[in-house]
């Protein structure tokens, strides 16, 4: 199989030209500095990713990243796979970073006259699978955004999935490293989003388990806590027992609260008594 292919002058490979290809790799740039990750950290993960598949071909080199963000160079099937799993964003996110729009494919075979009458193999009406694998990237240590970790879906069709995406909530998993809000929220619990309910209340509470717990992003992490305002800065409260000391943030500049936790699934054990955190002093960490 041919490498990447550079752009060749005069004969555009994707709708939109020479700008389109050039503005993929600018997108994927950008997509990559916010997400804090250097071009070394790709290359890093992709060389790991290639390692699990026993092929080269998923493996995206320095140079390589800087040609193809700088010099529009497009990545070959391989590499964009990669992509996808470094940035935790789907395929055919990639793609439309280069102007390939898949909702149009209904339309495009409506424009082609040589195939026989057959199937449409990708119709809504096709099955996928509900999770029962997540992204290979997915590290139980962290907390995340657990919708972008679903690799496979169990049996339901492709128009049933779309309604799961348009469903009021989102998914996250508390990592089995954040014991953040120890111990209501056990490590390795997941928790239901609901994204509508994304300000801070500051009301009195009867109890801590009347007290709202929001789900918030920050610029390279994600955390499951109480939240006060103070000002223009965000305060990430942990629970009183937590070994998790308290953050101060500029909000919305530097994190933002996704939802309200709304529902959760968890196990109610540790790995053992002895593993269980001491609580933390009361030294706040300083507003960024």
């Amino acid at each position: 199989m041919c490498a990447d292919k550079k752009f060749a002058s005069g004969r555009p490979a994707l709708a939109g030209g020479e700008s389109s290809m050039g503005n993929g790799g600018q997108r994927l740039r950008q997509l990559r500095e916010r997400l804090g990750l250097s071009l070394r950290d790709v290359e890093m993960a992709s060389n790991a990713i290639a390692e699990r598949h026993g092929d080269d071909a998923y493996s995206l080199s320095l140079s390589r990243l800087s040609e193809i963000e700088s010099k529009g160079v497009l990545p070959n099937i391989y590499k964009v796979y990669s992509l996808s799993i470094i940035y935790r964003i789907a395929v055919t996110q990639v793609l439309s970073m280069y102007g390939i729009n898949t909702a149009h494919a209904a339309e495009d075979v409506a424009v082609t006259k040589s195939s026989p009458t057959q199937m449409v193999h990708w119709s809504s009406g096709d099955e996928v699978r509900v999770p029962v694998r997540l992204d290979p990237g997915f590290d139980l240590r962290r907390t995340t955004d657990i919708g972008r970790m679903v690799e496979r879906w169990g049996a339901i069709s492709f128009a049933q999935l779309e309604q799961l995406e348009n469903s009021r909530y989102s998914f996250g998993y508390i990592g089995a490293d954040d014991y953040t809000m120890y111990p209501l929220l056990m490590p390795g619990t997941f928790v239901q989003i609901d994204p509508k309910k994304n300000r801070v209340r500051q009301e009195r509470w009867r109890s801590e388990y009347e007290r709202p717990i929001y789900f918030v992003e920050m610029r390279n992490a994600y955390a499951c806590c109480w939240c006060d305002l103070d000002g223009d800065n965000l305060v990430l409260q942990p629970h009183p027992l937590s070994p998790t000391k308290t953050r101060v943030f500029a909000y919305p500049q530097d994190a933002d609260i996704i939802g309200q936790i709304v529902g959760i699934a968890m196990r109610l054990e540790v790995s053992g008594a002895s593993s269980a955190p001491k609580p933390a002093s009361a030294e706040r960490t300083p507003a960024r």
